[in-house]
């Protein structure tokens, strides 16, 4: 089973280009469960990883936000998908950034993730008319 499948079924998008918002909500989900598993990591490390686990939690929100908003498609509310996705990749970015100023394989890991999902944001957000 797959969200791009899921959003693709939608009615109200038939005949629309769904590849890029479906690439991007699913990155959006796995990214807000590493960015949340990578904070719970950094909190158990010796050392003060206090803006490390400030910035992947924000980034686990933002992006739980933006795939919850990608997956409904009902209506139009194009302006603010449009916004989040650009958010969302902000903010990823910024979390890619933060996580590879450490060694922890967890924080190369949610770097890496943070940086496909914010990608995939900005490409959907370029395919939206807000």
């Amino acid at each position: 089973m797959s969200i791009r499948k899921m959003i693709s079924l939608h009615p109200d998008v038939a005949g629309h280009n769904n590849e890029p918002l479906g690439n991007a909500v699913h990155h959006a989900m796995y990214c807000a469960m590493m960015c949340m598993s990578c904070a719970d990591a950094c909190s158990a490390e010796d050392m003060d990883m206090t803006q490390c686990v400030r910035t992947c939690s924000d980034c686990s929100d933002v992006c739980s936000a933006t795939a919850r908003l990608g997956a409904r498609r009902a209506g139009s509310n194009e302006a603010v998908l449009k916004d989040m996705l650009e958010l969302c990749a902000r903010v990823c970015d910024a979390c890619a950034r933060e996580c590879e100023q450490h060694d922890h394989a967890h924080c190369k890991l949610c770097a890496q993730i943070c940086r496909e999902c914010a990608e995939d944001c900005r490409e959907a957000a370029m395919t939206i008319s807000a």
